[in-house]
């Protein structure tokens, strides 16, 4: 493997697209290893675009823009970040001969719940809960009571919960429909998922470089409205699951191919395993991974996409807590306390341009034995505000 200097004729480059808090952590190693970084999204001074050589802002969604910056770059690798992105502009460039990660048809069929749960499901045959695709009002009603209640609503094309919502009865379902309308992509098109009885949710790290995969030890998480507030490392759970975990995440990643990491959810009751989505990137209760492995899930990913070994050791266990803001503030200012800056934690800053209600602005990262690791975490995250 050769690592010519970055901003050389024979640099080797790749593209971010989407540059928030995950692509900022996944430039920063790609700067260690002396690639050149292209960061693109679809607002001014993004987290990655502060660490990256160049940036660009432009409509993730637009084709031809997106085309354009492709083919002035001409990167070696283009790493979509995020879920919000024309897919069109993917299939093309790589019709001309540009390596996306993983390959284009992987993220179309992420991007979309209708079509990763039918790959999953009826496609490779992986278990899942019971599931309908709805477009009206009416259609969403009646899928509704077939699931029957609770149940949870979904837009087919979102992130990070947005427009996510659990009916809990039938007087439910039309501020569901309202709350679908703020998804972070299409909600023409809606999933209605009967309830999952389970023990426990978790994000199993999966990495393949073309000659291997590995796996992280499983992360348990928490979310509130669809979102990662806390997660742990490892999630405790029995051999059994664990092997049903890892041969899911393995049949899901070999289905959709390509290099780099993937971040496979699954539900767990007993020794029972059911899928429930996957992400070609890494994942945000992977953050975890920055204070318990020597690679982090961002190293992985980087190391996956350049076909380098995948070799690490697990430290120890550990927790993360995520800083969401409260405010709505053009310069937001994040203020830590010292207290969260110790032998056994620390904080990543985001320095996001814009702060608004709900966004994650911050991590507290915890080491130490899960249970206490976690209860430390739950602690910290409240001596950090934004103001």
């Amino acid at each position: 493997m050769h690592f010519p200097a970055p901003l050389k004729s024979n640099s080797k480059k790749i593209m971010l697209l989407g540059s928030g808090e995950l692509g900022k952590e996944v430039a920063i190693e790609a700067q260690r290893l002396g690639l050149e970084v292209i960061a693109v999204d679809r607002y001014q001074n993004a987290p990655a675009h502060h660490v990256a050589h160049r940036s660009y802002v432009v409509n993730m969604q637009d084709k031809d823009a997106l085309l354009e910056i492709i083919y002035r770059e001409k990167p070696h690798y283009i790493l979509p970040e995020i879920e919000a992105i024309s897919i069109d502009a993917l299939f093309a460039a790589e019709d001309k001969g540009y390596n996306v990660i993983p390959n284009a048809n992987a993220v179309s069929k992420t991007m979309n719940r209708k079509n990763i749960r039918t790959f999953a499901a009826e496609v490779l045959e992986l278990k899942t809960g019971p599931y309908r695709f709805v477009t009206t009002l009416e259609g969403l009603k009646e899928a509704s009571v077939e699931m029957g209640f609770p149940c949870v609503i979904k837009p087919v094309m979102s992130s990070s919960g947005h427009g996510q919502s659990i009916a809990r009865s039938a007087e439910d379902i039309e501020k569901s429909w309202e709350i679908a309308k703020e998804a972070r992509g299409d909600a023409s098109e809606l999933i209605v998922e009967a309830f999952v009885d389970f023990d426990y949710e978790i994000t199993m790290l999966t990495v393949r470089n073309g000659k291997e995969t590995v796996f992280c030890e499983p992360i348990g998480h928490e979310q509130r409205d669809g979102d990662y507030v806390f997660s742990w490392q490892p999630m405790q759970m029995s051999e059994v699951a664990k092997e049903r975990a890892q041969d899911m995440a393995k049949r899901i990643t070999d289905g959709l191919g390509g290099r780099g990491l993937f971040g496979v959810e699954l539900f767990v009751k007993g020794d029972e395993v059911y899928f429930s989505e996957v992400s070609p990137r890494p994942h945000d209760t992977g953050m975890v991974t920055l204070i318990t492995q020597s690679q982090s899930e961002f190293a992985l990913h980087l190391r996956a996409v350049l076909g380098l070994p995948l070799g690490f050791t697990f430290y120890g266990e550990g927790a993360s807590a995520a800083f969401k803001s409260e405010v709505h503030n053009y310069s937001p200012v994040v203020e830590v306390d010292e207290s969260l800056f110790n032998e056994d934690s620390f904080v990543r800053v985001f320095s996001k341009p814009e702060a608004h209600k709900g966004r994650r602005l911050a991590v507290a990262l915890v080491f130490g034995k899960v249970d206490l690791a976690l209860a430390k975490a739950r602690e910290l995250i409240k001596k950090i505000k934004d103001i």
